[in-house]
């Protein structure tokens, strides 16, 4: 009741959600009793995730409830929908047959903070040292939840052919999940220990320096829905070696700022031509770190914004944000 009390006082133009459930349903009731248009973002592809609720039981029935959820949530109550790539909009329009606007605005990121010349450079080795890495090392990182759907797997039993090729290449893992000891085993096992770098949970603050001691960053992630992993790494200046995903085709320019793959002969191949050319990885960081700016904070904070302005869009209202701060504005920040 205090929150509602609150929110009312705020007198609130529009509403912002990022989930369909708690918080989500929450704004659902404000927006509706308010009559403030609320604007949705839609992140995770949850039909990939309900294996981990079901446990292998009625998996596809359990796949259609959660249609039905985000279908009825997205229908009764969203004035505008963001989603953050094309595989996301083509899951509603051609899938969901959702008759309502769908935005594409890919998640904006503060990309300065991945740049390499921003890092300390006695950080970056001291790190290189903790992870008994040396000068001669080429590094392949991999950044994220440690789990099958983030196909792993393939990353480290194809590690096996590219250390024939370089003995000093090394696969580090950054991350925490429910894989993370069966991955273990499997690399003991293939006999790759020594080449292989579990770095574990990292610290949000701490992770540009992961991206700082790498050279190329690798996913065979097929759960996106965007891959911000990606625009980081691209940010930090690294090739990117993806999975040819609907969720990354837009962001990674095949051959120009890395390389997507389709299967295993695939994947070896690229590779094997970053493993061998310095130059090869070089070009196609600083092409990244180019097109990283298009998915800048400013710039999504831009295209939100005139999300925020098609919502409001005939609404009667006497007061908009828009116009109380013009009057702000006008009457300068100290009331003068």
């Amino acid at each position: 009741i205090r929150a509602v009390n609150k929110i009312k006082k705020w007198n609130l133009d529009v509403i912002h959600t990022h989930t369909e459930f708690g918080i989500g349903t929450f704004a659902r009731v404000i927006g509706k009793q308010f009559d403030i248009p609320v604007i949705h973002t839609y992140h995770t592809m949850y039909e990939d995730y309900v294996h981990y609720i079901t446990k292998g039981y009625f998996n596809e029935s359990s796949k259609k409830l959660v249609e039905y959820i985000t279908k009825f949530y997205c229908d009764t109550t969203i004035k505008e929908l963001i989603v953050p790539t094309k595989k996301t909009y083509d899951l509603f329009k051609e899938k969901y047959k959702y008759d309502r606007n769908v935005h594409i605005i890919p998640t904006g990121i503060e990309i300065e903070r991945f740049y390499h010349e921003k890092l300390n450079h006695e950080k970056l080795t001291k790190l290189k040292q903790e992870l008994n890495l040396t000068k001669n090392d080429i590094v392949a990182m991999f950044l994220g939840r440690v789990a099958p759907e983030k196909n792993v797997e393939l990353l480290i039993k194809n590690h096996v052919n590219l250390i024939k090729k370089n003995k000093n290449f090394k696969l580090m893992i950054v991350g925490d999940g429910p894989g993370l000891d069966d991955y273990k085993q499997m690399v003991s096992k293939l006999k790759i220990s020594d080449n292989v770098i579990f770095a574990g949970k990292v610290p949000w603050e701490e992770v540009p320096y992961y991206y700082g001691i790498s050279d190329i960053f690798v996913t065979a992630s097929h759960t996106e829905t965007q891959g911000l992993t990606i625009i980081e790494a691209m940010a930090s200046g690294l090739p990117v070696v993806a999975l040819d995903d609907d969720a990354f085709r837009n962001v990674i320019i095949d051959g120009l700022t890395g390389y997507l793959f389709k299967n295993k002969k695939d994947y070896l191949n690229v590779m094997f031509k970053l493993i061998q050319s310095s130059e090869n990885r070089k070009s196609m960081g600083n092409q990244g770190r180019i097109n990283s700016e298009v998915y800048s904070s400013k710039y999504f904070a831009e295209r939100v914004l005139s999300v925020y302005k098609l919502a409001l869009k005939g609404r009667n209202k006497k007061k908009t944000f828009f116009s109380r701060f013009k009057t702000t504005f006008k009457k300068g920040i100290y009331g003068k």
